[in-house]
């Protein structure tokens, strides 16, 4: 029996590779990029951070009779408005905010909320409901949208090595890569090469196929290493892996590569014990590189086109526990930065902590709104026909 295209990658290990090639390189069959200027970057803090500890009620008696031991106290934190304030280690986001270059929307989950990281994360990166079980992300779909004969291999771009549910489509999916350096060496040997710069075509559909996929890593790869060439970055980014991922992406933003959407992430925010020390590291990981990321944007002119949104799984039950930490909860703030912001500062209202579900801070802004509104006012997609359904739009992008 004839295999299809799909196995016969498979079969060769192409499949599995870090650069999912065969599925990024549908995308370059269907010809030129959909570019439309803007660029949205999404950023994962995985583990649930714990909301409360990043966006501080500091006037709620209710979050430090509920947490004796773990909230922070006035010296510990940084003032925003009359009830809120961020972490004290946050100073660089503190200073995004007082530009008027954030907007946090608090509040944000979905019905029935699911405790678990795995699947909640699931939830997140597909769009699906609760009781929903999808195998596409919402950017993969996103994808599959746009790309009927417009899209690139890089029009959407996952600093990893791995590539998220988010990212993989019906017909397309993005592309993960660590760095250009990486990209180049999966394609530096002589017979990719060869087969890379040669006119040659197979007489079977499967082998001419894979040659296809092999000249379109190149040149991918290609494109990639000859345009992030034009920019070399002055700032000085955290020296961490979160740091230059968001380096790399800056590189590539100012370089003038053509791509739609960024995907990084952050992880270790699952803070069951001694939760102080370990969320503040990564909060100040987390704050430092963005306020380097953001200023590189700045500084070359590409804010006002670039879009942040920043989320977790879930947020973190309001009640700490014997172990100085928090356990799973539900709906947690969402942040979005970046010069395009329509009325930036609190999008809404703080966390009702009189008012819980099982413990849990109660959702009242549904995250599908939010990819809704990214979806149709930033990209110009069709949100209803990614997300299977029509969500509100919120008022918080410029028009």
């Amino acid at each position: 029996m004839k295999s299809t295209r799909r196995a016969f990658l498979k079969a060769t290990g192409l499949a599995t590779s870090s650069l999912f090639i065969p599925n990024f390189l549908k995308a370059f069959e269907m010809g030129n990029s959909s570019f439309n200027g803007k660029r949205l970057v999404i950023i994962q803090l995985s583990g649930g951070n714990d909301g409360l500890n990043t966006v501080v009620p500091f006037r709620n008696d209710i979050y430090y009779r509920l947490r004796p031991k773990l909230a922070l106290g006035h010296d510990q934190i940084i003032q925003l408005n009359d009830e809120l304030a961020f972490n004290k280690v946050m100073t660089g986001l503190a200073d995004i905010y007082n530009n008027g270059l954030m907007t946090v929307i608090n509040n944000v989950g979905y019905p029935n909320p699911n405790r678990s990281h795995f699947r909640s994360m699931d939830i997140w990166q597909t769009a699906s409901r609760e009781d929903e079980f999808l195998h596409t992300g919402w950017i993969g779909r996103y994808l599959d949208n746009e790309c009927a004969g417009s899209c690139q291999a890089h029009t959407a771009l996952e600093i990893d090595g791995s590539l998220s549910l988010a990212m993989k489509g019906h017909e397309v999916k993005g592309m993960s890569m660590e760095n250009v350096q990486q990209l180049l060496k999966m394609t530096d040997d002589d017979f990719t090469l060869k087969v890379a710069h040669s006119d040659h075509h197979h007489e079977h559909e499967e082998v001419e196929y894979l040659y296809k996929t092999l000249r379109e890593t190149v040149s991918s790869a290609e494109y990639i290493e000859e345009k992030s060439k034009l920019y070399t970055s002055k700032e000085a980014y955290p020296l961490n892996e979160f740091g230059k991922r968001l380096k790399t992406i800056a590189k590539f933003i100012n370089s003038g590569i053509d791509t739609s959407v960024y995907y990084a992430g952050l992880t270790g925010f699952d803070t069951h014990a001694a939760q102080r020390g370990t969320q503040n590291n990564l909060l100040r990981k987390f704050s430092d590189g963005i306020y380097a990321f953001v200023k590189d944007l700045h500084k070359n002119n590409n804010l006002d086109d670039t879009l942040i949104m920043v989320f977790s799984e879930f947020g973190r039950r309001v009640k700490q526990n014997a172990s100085g930490g928090t356990d799973h909860g539900a709906a947690n703030n969402l942040f979005l930065i970046g010069g395009g912001l329509n009325n930036p500062g609190f999008f809404n209202e703080s966390p009702n902590l009189m008012d819980l579900d099982k413990g849990d801070i109660k959702y009242t802004v549904d995250f599908r709104q939010v990819y809704a509104t990214l979806l149709e006012d930033w990209l110009g997609s069709d949100s209803e026909a990614i997300l299977n359904e029509r969500f509100d739009k919120l008022n918080v992008i410029r028009s």
